[in-house]
């Protein structure tokens, strides 16, 4: 089946959007997000990005205050789900404009907030900084959220991957409205 839930989660360990694409009760849902969110937030910065737990190997990105959880069958692909989940935060900063991307072409970054993330990435240094506001967004913005992650994972298996066409419906919706 390849995606069984996606999290996201903020420092303090609340759950901000819940996508299961498996059966689980409500009991069992809460268990096991309380034990996945414990595990990935205690973890320090040098670690790696992948935990096992249970059935599930949980692939997880923090972007500033937020903690992006994946979980997947133990025999998907990891760097998979993390470009999966930068291509969501892209998406998220392309519709609410709230994640500043800062390309530098000479690998020269100077920027001194704590919440940034430098990459290298195509001989690039890529910066993202996710204010504090995205939170906010995915809060007041939720079923917006919800559908750009529907039009992203169907049954489990990622079946778009262009911004642009995950954002058309959005933007279709909003037009109409």
């Amino acid at each position: 089946m390849g995606i069984r839930f996606v999290l996201f989660v903020n420092k303090q360990g609340q759950t901000r959007l819940a996508q299961y694409y498996e059966h689980l009760s409500i009991d069992e849902r809460r268990a096991l997000e309380g034990e996945i969110v414990r595990k990935c937030l205690a973890r320090t910065d040098q670690q790696c990005s992948f935990v096992e737990h249970r059935n599930y190997k949980v692939v997880y990105r923090r972007y500033a205050s937020l903690f992006f959880l994946v979980g997947v069958d133990n025999d998907e692909n990891e760097l998979a789900i993390l470009e999966f989940i930068h291509l969501f935060v892209e998406t998220m900063d392309r519709h609410f404009g709230n994640v500043v991307i800062f390309i530098n072409p000479n690998n020269f970054v100077s920027c001194d907030c704590k919440d940034t993330q430098a990459h290298d990435h195509a001989d690039a240094t890529v910066v993202f900084h996710l204010f504090h506001q995205c939170e906010l967004d995915i809060m007041f913005h939720l079923e917006k959220v919800h559908f750009m992650l529907e039009e992203m994972v169907m049954n489990g298996c990622i079946v778009e991957t262009s911004k642009q066409n995950i954002l058309a419906p959005i933007q279709l919706m909003e037009k109409t409205s």
